[in-house]
C-alpha cells in the first residue's frame, strides 16, 4: 500500500476528507522515520519551510485535533496555554526542558522508580493531601 493510500485512510477514518493540504500534513507527520513532538504553529511552520506549502493555522488545528481524537496523535499539555503532540503513540513518559522548550521522551527503563509519602487528611467529610 503506498503513503498516499494510507494518509487517505488516515485521514478517512478520522472523519476529514483528503485534501491536497491534508495530504501535506500527513507526509510530514508519519513519513519521518523518527517520532518527533510539535505544536500547531511548529507544524506549520515545518509544512512552510519543508514543503514549501502554505496551510492555514485553521487547516492543521483541526486535522491535529482529528488524529489526536482518533488515537494516531498524542496530546502533552505543558501548562493552560501550551500543548504539544506527539507522533509516538506507545505508552511512555515525557520530560520538558524548560530551558530549551524541548519535550523529551523517556522509556521506563530511563527512569528509577519515585517514593512519594502521601498524608491523608479529613476535614469535614473532605479529603486534602500534603506531599512532603
Amino acid at each position: 500500500m503506498s503513503n498516499i493510500s494510507i494518509y487517505t485512510e488516515k485521514l478517512r477514518e478520522s472523519g476529514l476528507r483528503p485534501t491536497r493540504q491534508r495530504l501535506k500534513i500527513c507526509e510530514v507527520l508519519f513519513s519521518p522515520e523518527k517520532t518527533f513532538h510539535f505544536t500547531v504553529n511548529d507544524l506549520t511552520k515545518i509544512i512552510e519551510d519543508k514543503l514549501s506549502e502554505k496551510i492555514s493555522l485553521a487547516t492543521v488545528y483541526n486535522t491535529i485535533h482529528a488524529f489526536k481524537k482518533k488515537g494516531y496523535l498524542k496530546e502533552i499539555s505543558i501548562n493552560s496555554d501550551k500543548s504539544y503532540f506527539d507522533t509516538n503513540i506507545t505508552k511512555h513518559h515525557h520530560f520538558f526542558d524548560e530551558d530549551t522548550n524541548e519535550l523529551i521522551d523517556c522509556s521506563n527503563e530511563d527512569i528509577d522508580s519515585v517514593n512519594i509519602k502521601k498524608k491523608y487528611h479529613r476535614k469535614k467529610n473532605k479529603i486534602s493531601r500534603s506531599i512532603d
